[in-house]
């Protein structure tokens, strides 16, 4: 049997979203009109962007790019997701939230999937933007060296 993780969607225009940047949907429910949840089967890496807001505008933007545990698995409960992943990254306010999006797109300009990407690359990015300093670029060159070192270490 799989044990997926279930991430729970929230989507009430202007007040709270949330939406899944990347990552490989191999369930989805819906709820209700507002709400679904999609699911992630053991060891896949997805990102969850959420935003919130009031009467007087933004109170709160977050994204994690988090990793889907396996049965028996240690992992680290995070809110709507259940039973809870490994989180490769997680930054808070638009700024950052922005920069990470920033950082995916030079990714799958070259071709590569986020998903694929070596779980190091997001720790950096989220150790350097916590500090307010640049990340490093992810190249074709370290991607083959995490595809070649994922087939020897699996």
């Amino acid at each position: 049997m799989t044990c997926l993780t279930h991430v729970e969607l929230v989507w009430m225009a202007k007040r709270i979203e949330s939406w899944i940047r990347f990552g490989r949907v191999a369930e989805e429910h819906p709820v209700d009109r507002s709400c679904r949840v999609v699911s992630f089967a053991p060891d896949s890496v997805f990102a969850v962007v959420r935003w919130s807001a009031n009467d007087y505008g933004t109170i709160a933007s977050r994204i994690l790019i988090l990793r889907a545990v396996a049965p028996r698995e240690r992992y680290t409960t995070v809110a709507t997701i259940h039973p809870g992943a490994d989180i490769l990254l997680r930054l808070s306010g638009w700024p950052k939230v922005e920069k990470v999006l920033r950082a995916i797109d030079p990714i799958e300009a070259l071709g590569i999937d986020p998903i694929d990407v070596a779980p190091e690359h997001w720790r950096h990015v989220h150790n350097r933007l916590l500090v307010n300093e640049q990340p490093r670029s992810y190249t074709r060159d370290q991607h083959k060296a995490w595809l070649r070192r994922r087939r020897v270490h699996p």
